[in-house]
């Protein structure tokens, strides 16, 4: 079984790659694919979780996105599995990345979808034979993934409470329990950038 990761802000696109990889029968093996619109998040599923393949779209975190250094960060965690960057426009960050880090490919979100199959099966070939996968299961619980996403919104634990229904004392301890997940330091550790948690 393959793991794969979407990585794209846009729910629809995710979903609609998800189905397509999933039930198309063009690809090798199963697949065990995770969807997410969390950079920060990502960085972490490609460090713990170990997919055997990447496919991203960071166009869409563009506007929320700091400093380069985010990108970098995601980038540079995934240099030992192919990772294809999929973009509906040019984006000057990423052709400097291409050159410091191996991306597997670069595709317009407009290619074909019989392209973008090949280059998936190239890259699935690439990393080996299928295997079981020894870990499929996701990093984050569903209900600690929408309280990790509110949380980055900049949300306050009573409205996190409020929109998924659960008492004040749960985020805390939803909180927790994502911090430990994600080797957080600190409870302010998603909103620095690498360079300033460094510091």
């Amino acid at each position: 079984m393959f793991k794969i990761l979407l990585i794209d802000r846009c729910y629809y696109t995710r979903m609609g790659l998800e189905a397509w990889l999933n039930h198309s029968g063009l690809f090798p093996c199963s697949l065990r694919v995770t969807g997410l619109n969390n950079l920060y998040l990502a960085r972490e599923h490609i460090l713990q979780w170990k997919p055997a393949l990447v496919i991203a779209d960071l166009q869409g975190f563009k506007s929320e996105m700091q400093h380069i250094a985010q990108i970098t960060s995601l980038v540079s965690a995934s240099e030992n599995v192919p990772f294809i960057s999929l973009h509906s426009a040019e984006m000057p960050e990423l052709s400097a990345l291409r050159d410091k880090f191996p991306i597997w490919a670069s595709l317009f979100k407009n290619a074909p979808l019989e392209e973008l199959a090949q280059v998936i099966n190239e890259a699935l070939i690439f990393q080996a034979t299928c295997e079981p996968a020894h870990s499929v299961a996701p990093l984050l619980t569903r209900q600690e993934e929408k309280v990790l996403s509110l949380w980055m919104e900049g949300a306050s634990n009573q409205l996190i409470a409020s929109k998924l229904s659960i008492h004040g004392k749960t985020v805390y301890t939803y909180k927790r329990n994502i911090r430990m997940k994600l080797h957080m330091d600190t409870r302010y550790s998603p909103f620095l950038t690498r360079s300033e948690s460094v510091n």
